[in-house]
Formats: C-alpha cells, structure tokens, sequence
C-alpha cells in the first residue's frame, strides 16, 4: 500500500469522480485507476461502484475514510517535522462578494504577510455555489452569509451576525411601510438568485402576504449602489457592504417595522481529521480575527 495510492482515494472522495481527481492531483486518468486498483487489490474489495452512471462508494470505502485520514494526517505531519515552521502550498477558497470586499481583505492581507509562501485562490459565488465547491473538492474552505443552520459534512464556525438593512436614495420616501401599502413604480434592486439576503427578504414577503416588487436584478454590489444612489429603487444589503456610502450620505437606511430573519457570516471545512497547513492556519487566522 502506498500513500499516493490512499491521497489518490480521499482525493476521489472530495471532488467525485476519477476524472477530477485526476485534474487536481495533475495525473492521467489510467494513473487513478492503477492506484484504486492496486488499493482495492490489497484490501480485497471494491471501493467504488457506479449507480446510474453516478460513482459512489461502497460500504467498504465508507470504512476506509477515517482510516485514510489517520494515515494522511500522519503523513502530513512526518513531511512537516523539518519544515521550520514554513506553511507552504496551495488555498482555495470560495466567499460571497459581500465578504470578499468586506471583511475577508484585512484576514488575507495578514495571512500573506505571516505564510508568503501561500498561494491564494479566490473565487467568488453565491453562497449556495460556494458550498458545493467545499463539498466536491474544489476549494479548502468556503465562507458563506446565511441564516443559522447544521451541516454534519461540514466543520462550520460562525463569525459575526450580519446587520440586513434596506438602503435607498436621500431624496426618496425614508419609510418602508410608504413602499408596502402604496403602488410605486421604485424596483427592488438585488443580487442574483441564490443570494442569502435575497431569498431572506422574498420569503419575508411572501410569509407576511406583502406585495411583491419589481426586481432589478444586477451582477455586483457596486452596481447595486449605484442604481439605489441614482433612485431607481431600494435594496436589501448586509450594513457592513454599505456603511461608507451611509457615513458619506450617499444612501440612507430606511426605516421599517419588519423583523427579518437573522443572518450570520459562516466559515466552512470538510470534516475530516487531515487538514494541509495552509488550511489550518488560514482557520486559525479567521477566527483571531473574529
């Protein structure tokens, strides 16, 4: 049994199928067959099978897993014990727009200083996208804005709760009971859907039998703030992504009655026992942060 053999196992178990764990690992795709195979030859057993064109795992490769991780954890800490201290590498990680230009610039401006030897990846998505890329391999750790929730897959680790506010323009109607009960041609100007705050305020709507709006739909939050100063509409964001322009007086908060669900930042990585350093340390920087 070799350890390229066990990587090449948890590496098909975190992104799904042979043909990205191929991708990732930068092997062909006859190499992962030839080590699950040398693996299933010397445990004596299949570790994946194919249901409906779909790769899952047998009952044995569900075995396998926490023994694997034991095995990659110590392995990962033998390669690490001349290191110096020195966190080396690759991270992936996957974060909300609201994040990204918020709160994640000063932990990744800190994280670079201290781990130059880093490099960092980051894509953003909605918060939903972001979590199937944890899950299927494609990143190390995922941040998401969304209400309270349990995830077993997942170590999860709440950062902050998030202030929803509803903005508009200085000069527009500074209540939202003016927009609730009266016709207005004014759009709900919004993020794509699968945006947390989004889906948080639609379902407000609909759970209370308000009025729906017209929905301007735009790709960033630049966007979204620009359409709101130029009083095309209102917009339901997270206060952190607009406090400069309130400070400044280019939007205003409006005032409302409503009792919106509350919605939190979120840190998340794959449960497992192994974790590169780079990972563990970028966790430990975040949470120093909060």
């Amino acid at each position: 049994m070799e350890i390229r053999q066990l990587i090449t196992f948890r590496t098909i178990v975190d992104v799904g199928s042979y043909t990205n764990a191929a991708i990732k690992l930068g092997y062909t795709q006859s190499t992962i067959t030839s080590h699950i195979k040398g693996l299933e030859a010397e445990i004596g057993g299949e570790l994946f099978t194919y249901i409906k064109r779909e790769l899952n795992l047998t009952s044995l490769g569900k075995e396998l897993i926490p023994l694997a991780d034991e095995l990659l954890y110590t392995y990962n800490r033998i390669t690490q014990l001349n290191s110096h201290d020195k966190v080396r590498g690759e991270l992936k990680i996957a974060a909300p727009e609201s994040l990204t230009i918020t709160r994640l610039g000063p932990i990744l401006r800190e994280y670079s200083s201290r781990y130059p030897d880093v490099k960092i990846i980051l894509s953003n998505g909605t918060c939903g996208q972001n979590q199937k890329d944890l899950m299927s391999g494609h990143v190390d750790l995922a941040f998401m804005v969304w209400p309270e929730f349990q995830i077993d897959t997942c170590t999860h680790h709440v950062l902050h709760q998030e202030e929803i506010v509803i903005i508009t323009s200085p000069n527009k109607t500074q209540h939202f009971d003016d927009y609730k009960y009266k016709t207005t041609t004014d759009f709900f100007i919004t993020n794509e859907e699968g945006c947390s705050y989004r889906s948080m305020f639609e379902t407000h709507l609909t759970h209370h039998k308000l009025p729906k709006f017209q929905t301007m739909e735009l790709w960033s939050l630049e966007a979204i703030k620009q359409a709101v100063m130029s009083g095309l509409g209102f917009a339901v964001l997270p206060y952190i992504t607009v406090k400069n322009e309130v400070e400044q007086g280019l939007v205003k908060i409006m005032e409302h009655n409503e009792s919106f669900e509350p919605i939190y930042s979120h840190l998340l990585v794959k449960s497992k026992k192994w974790h590169a350093p780079a990972v563990e340390k970028f966790i430990e920087l975040t949470l120093e942060a909060v």
